[in-house]
C-alpha cells in the first residue's frame, strides 16, 4: 500500500500531517483518475465550483442519468423484495461493464418488468372479477331457485283447490284475483352483485330511503374474504340482488351502487343457463389460472436474472455518480483542456497519489499526464487520525465531543485507557465484569457475521462499541477484585482473611471485635470489612478520598497535555501565563489535599482533613494542633496558599498586554515595510485591508482572559468536587447488587420451597441484568463520558477542527446502507 513509511507506524496523538495539494488532469484521462482516486480514498477534494448551482455544472447531465439508472435499481429492489427474493451477494464481478451499455440494459429491463407487471395485474384483475362472477352465480341462483320452488308449491295449491268443489265461503272473485291477463302482469328488474360487508347495511338503508320502499333486497353471507378487483386487498363482502320497477328506479340503484364500491354482475333467471355461465366462468377461471402461473414464473425468472447482477451494477451507477459528482468540483483551466482540482491529503500518501495519476494516464491513453503539486495553505487544514477496528470506537468517544484541531494533542490515546478504567470505578464487581466479558466476546467472535447484517438501531450502537465494552469489563472484573465483590458477596481468593474474632457475636457488631490473626490481605478489600457494621464508613472514605486522588491526576494529566500543546505550537505565553500558573494554583490546593490523604494513609493519622482544609483558607496561622500530619505543615500550607492567590492575577494580567506588544510590533514592522511598496497603489490598498482585518480589540482579549481564568479557577473546585461521582456510583452499585443478593435470593433461599427459590432466582436474574447490567451501565458510561468531556478535556482541548472526508468509494458505500 504505497511506500514503505505510509503504513508502518500509526500515531494517534497528533493527527496526520497535511498537505493542500493542486491536480492538473488531462480531460481524456479525468474520469479515471478520479476513479483510481476514490479507490485510494486519501484525496478530499476542495469545490471550485461552489458559485454554480448543480444544473450549472459540466457534468450535470451525467449526474441526471445515474440518478435516473439508481432509480430503476431502485425500482427492481422492490420488486424482489415483494417476490421474495433477494440480491445475490455473490455475483460475478465484471470490470469491463460499460454505462451506456448498462444504461440501455436497464431501460430494457424496466420496460419488461413493467409490462409483465401491467400484464399480470390485467390478468389478475379479470381472475378476481370472474372468481365474483362464479359467487354471484352461486349464490343469487340460489335465490332464485328457491324463489321458483316456493312459486311452483303455491301453484300447485291453487290447482288443487281449483279442482274440488266450490263451497259457499269460496270467493267469488277469486277466479279473476289469480287469473289475471298477462299483458297487464308488471315485469320486475332486477341487479345482482358483491358490496363490502362493513356497509351493508348502510346500503341496505340507503337504498330503501332512495326508493321509498319499492325495491326488495335480498343478501348472502360469502364465508371467505374476497379479493377485490379494484384494490387488490382481501375484503368481507355480501352477495345481494335487488328487485325493482321502473327505469327511474333502476339508475338510483346504480348510483348507489357505484357510490358503495359494490361491484355488479349481469345476472339471468334462467337454471338452464345459469348451469352453462358457471359453467363457463368455471373453464376461464382455469385458463386464466394457469395464464397467471406462467407470468409469475416468468417474471420470477427474470428478477432472479436481475438479482444475480443487482449488486454489481449497483455499485458501478453509485461510483459512477460519484466520480461525476467529484468531476463537478474541478474547474477548468484557460485552454479548457485540462481540470483543476485541489484538495487536502497526508504528507505520507503523496507517492500513492502520484503513481495512481500516472497509472490513469497510461490507462486511458493520455498524451499528456497529469501533474501533482504541493500548494501554500492559508486555512487550517482536516484533521485525519489513522485508527483501526479497536481505537476507531474511542476515538469516536472524543469526536462526539469536538473534533480535534489540527495535529492538536488527541485525547483519545488517553481515552482508551482512563474511559474504561473510570467506568470501573463506578461499577466495580467481577462477577458483572464477567457477564459484560461474555456478552462482549459473543459480539467480537460473530463480527463478520455481523458486520455484513443489517442490524437494529440499540444492536447495532452496541457492536460498533463492542471492543469498548470489552475493555469496560476487563477494568470492572480488575476493580471489582480491589473491591472483593462477586454480586456483592466477598471471597477469600488471595489468602485468608487478615482478621478474626474475639468471640462468636463480634461479627455483627463492629470491627473493634475483632483481632489480626494473619498477615495483611494482600489484595484488595479485606473480605471481613463485608457485612461487619463499619462496612459503609469505611468503604466510604476510601472510594470518596480514591475519586479525589484519580480527580486530581487527571485533571494535572489535561493540564500536562496543554503543555505539550503549546511547546508543539511555539506558544510560549500560553507555557508561561496559562499552563504553570494553572498547575500552581491547581497543586496549592487539591495537589495538597491528595498529599494529605496519601500521608494519612500510610501514618494511619486521626487527623480530620475537614478541618484541615477549611481552616487552611479561614485561619492560615493557627496551629494546626491534633490535626498536623508532619512538621512544617503549617509553614508549607501559608506558602501553598500564598502560590495559590498569586497564580490567578498571573494567569489574567500579563498575556493580553503581552499581545497587545506583540501585536504593536508586528505591526510597526509592516509600516516600515509598506515604505517600500507605495509604487504600487494595488499592493498598497491589499496590505491596508489586511491591516484593517486584523485589528487587536484589548478589551475583547481582555475579557476573554478573564472569563477563561475565573472558569479555570472555579472549574478547579468544581470539577474536583464532580469527581466525588465515581465514589457516589460505585456506592450505589455495591448497595443495589447487595439488596438483590439479600433480600431476593437469600430471602427465597430461606424458605426452603422450591417454588419460591425458583420464582427468586428469576427474580434475581432480571433484576441483575436489567437493573445491574443496563441501567447501572448505561448510567457509569455516561458519567465516564462526563468526566472525559468536561472536567478532562476542558484542560487543554480546543476540539473546533473538521474532520478529513476523502473521496472513497467505500465511505460512498457506507452513507448509502
Amino acid at each position: 500500500m504505497g511506500d514503505g513509511g505510509g503504513y508502518t507506524t500509526m500515531d494517534l496523538l497528533r493527527s496526520e500531517p497535511m498537505q493542500l495539494a493542486q491536480l492538473i488532469i488531462p480531460i481524456e484521462s479525468a474520469h479515471c483518475t478520479v476513479s483510481y482516486l476514490g479507490d485510494l480514498g486519501l484525496f478530499q477534494f476542495k469545490d471550485l465550483n461552489a458559485e454554480k448551482s448543480p444544473f450549472q455544472r459540466t457534468y450535470a447531465g451525467q449526474i441526471k442519468r445515474c440518478g435516473e439508472m439508481a432509480r430503476k435499481l431502485r425500482f427492481f429492489r422492490e420488486q424482489m423484495v415483494k417476490a421474495g427474493l433477494l440480491p445475490s451477494a455473490r455475483s460475478t464481478i465484471n470490470s469491463n461493464i460499460d454505462l451506456d451499455d448498462l444504461e440501455v440494459k436497464l431501460g430494457e429491463l424496466e420496460a419488461e418488468l413493467l409490462e409483465i407487471n401491467a400484464n399480470n395485474e390485467r390478468l389478475q384483475r379479470a381472475y378476481t372479477e370472474l372468481l365474483e362472477y362464479k359467487l354471484v352465480l352461486q349464490k343469487a341462483g340460489e335465490f332464485f331457485y328457491s324463489a321458483q320452488s316456493i312459486a311452483a308449491a303455491q301453484q300447485k295449491e291453487f290447482e288443487v283447490q281449483q279442482t274440488g268443489e266450490g263451497s259457499i265461503d269460496s270467493p267469488l272473485l277469486l277466479e279473476q284475483e289469480m287469473v289475471t291477463d298477462p299483458s297487464k302482469q308488471v315485469k320486475l328488474g332486477f341487479v345482482s352483485g358483491l358490496v363490502p360487508r362493513e356497509k351493508s347495511m348502510a346500503f341496505e338503508r340507503i337504498m330503501f330511503r332512495a326508493t321509498r320502499g319499492n325495491v326488495f333486497l335480498k343478501q348472502a353471507l360469502v364465508d371467505d374474504p374476497v379479493v377485490d378487483p379494484v384494490s387488490g386487498e382481501k375484503v368481507e363482502k355480501n352477495v345481494f340482488v335487488i328487485f325493482f320497477s321502473g327505469e327511474r328506479a333502476k339508475i338510483k340503484i346504480l348510483k348507489i351502487c357505484d357510490a358503495f364500491g359494490a361491484n355488479r354482475y349481469p345476472f339471468t333467471d334462467d337454471l338452464g343457463k345459469q348451469y352453462q355461465m358457471i359453467t363457463e366462468v368455471s373453464g376461464r377461471l382455469s385458463e386464466l389460472k394457469t395464464t397467471i402461473d406462467a407470468g409469475l414464473l416468468h417474471r420470477s425468472n427474470l428478477l432472479r436474472t436481475i438479482g444475480y447482477e443487482y449488486e454489481q451494477w449497483n455499485i458501478l451507477v453509485k461510483k459512477e455518480k460519484s466520480i461525476y459528482t467529484t468531476l463537478n468540483m474541478l474547474s477548468f483551466d484557460v485552454t479548457k483542456k485540462c481540470l483543476v482540482a485541489e484538495g487536502w491529503c497526508p504528507v505520507f500518501a503523496s507517492n500513492q497519489i502520484q503513481n495512481a495519476l500516472q497509472q490513469a494516464s497510461f490507462d486511458s491513453n493520455s498524451q499528456v499526464g497529469a501533474i501533482f503539486q504541493v500548494l501554500q495553505a492559508k486555512e487550517s487544514p482536516p484533521t485525519y487520525f489513522r485508527t483501526n477496528k479497536f481505537t476507531s470506537a474511542f476515538q469516536e468517544i472524543v469526536d462526539a465531543y469536538g473534533v480535534a484541531k489540527y495535529q492538536e494533542a488527541n485525547p483519545g490515546v488517553y481515552t482508551i485507557v482512563t474511559f474504561p478504567f473510570l467506568f470501573a470505578v463506578m461499577f466495580g464487581d467481577w462477577g458483572h465484569g464477567i457477564c459484560l466479558l461474555l456478552a462482549t466476546l459473543y459480539f467480537i467472535l460473530r463480527e463478520k457475521k455481523f458486520s455484513s447484517q443489517k442490524l437494529g438501531d440499540i444492536i447495532e450502537m452496541t457492536f460498533g462499541g463492542r471492543y469498548v465494552i470489552l475493555m469496560m469489563a476487563i477494568f470492572s472484573i480488575y476493580t471489582g477484585l480491589i473491591y472483593n465483590e462477586f454480586f456483592s458477596v466477598p471471597f477469600e481468593l488471595f489468602g485468608p482473611s487478615a482478621y478474626g474474632c474475639r468471640d462468636h457475636s463480634c461479627g455483627d457488631v463492629t470491627t473493634m471485635g475483632l483481632i489480626k490473626v494473619h498477615d495483611t490481605y494482600p489484595f484488595g478489600v479485606d473480605p471481613t470489612w463485608h457485612g461487619t457494621r463499619s462496612e459503609l464508613p469505611f468503604l466510604n472514605s476510601l472510594k470518596m478520598k480514591m475519586s479525589i486522588l484519580l480527580g486530581v491526576v487527571q485533571m494535572n494529566l489535561g493540564i500536562i497535555l496543554s503543555y505539550f500543546n503549546a511547546k508543539f505550537f511555539n506558544d510560549n505565553l500560553n507555557i508561561w501565563y496559562q499552563f504553570v500558573p494553572q498547575m500552581i494554583f491547581l497543586n496549592s490546593l487539591f495537589g495538597y489535599l491528595s498529599l494529605l490523604i496519601i500521608v494519612k494513609w500510610c501514618t494511619g493519622s486521626q487527623a480530620d482533613l475537614y478541618h484541615v482544609m477549611i481552616y487552611m483558607f479561614l485561619s492560615p496561622t493557627d496551629d494546626l494542633g491534633e490535626n498536623q500530619l508532619f512538621s512544617g505543615q503549617k509553614f508549607l500550607q501559608i506558602l501553598l496558599l500564598f502560590s495559590a492567590l498569586v497564580a490567578v492575577p498571573w494567569m489574567l494580567f500579563p498575556k493580553p498586554f503581552l499581545l497587545k506588544k506583540q501585536y504593536e510590533e508586528r505591526h510597526q514592522g509592516q509600516l516600515y515595510a509598506m515604505l517600500h511598496s507605495t509604487d504600487d497603489p494595488l499592493e498598497e490598498q491589499l496590505q491596508h485591508d489586511s491591516h484593517g482585518h486584523e485589528e487587536f480589540e484589548f478589551s475583547e482579549f481582555f475579557v476573554h482572559q478573564l472569563i477563561h481564568t475565573i472558569e479555570f479557577v472555579l472549574g478547579a473546585v468544581s470539577n474536583t468536587a464532580s469527581y466525588l461521582r465515581l465514589w457516589a456510583l460505585s456506592l450505589a452499585h455495591s448497595e443495589l447488587s447487595s439488596v438483590f443478593y439479600d433480600k431476593v435470593l437469600l430471602l427465597a433461599w430461606g424458605y426452603n420451597n422450591v417454588i419460591i427459590l425458583v420464582i427468586g432466582i428469576i427474580v434475581f436474574v432480571f433484576a441483575t441484568i436489567g437493573v445491574l447490567l443496563v441501567m447501572e451501565t448505561l448510567s457509569a458510561f455516561l458519567h465516564a463520558l462526563r468526566l472525559h468531556w468536561v472536567e478532562f478535556q476542558s484542560k487543554f482541548y480546543e476540539g473546533n477542527g473538521y474532520k478529513f472526508s476523502p473521496f472513497s468509494f467505500a465511505l460512498v458505500s457506507e452513507e448509502d446502507e
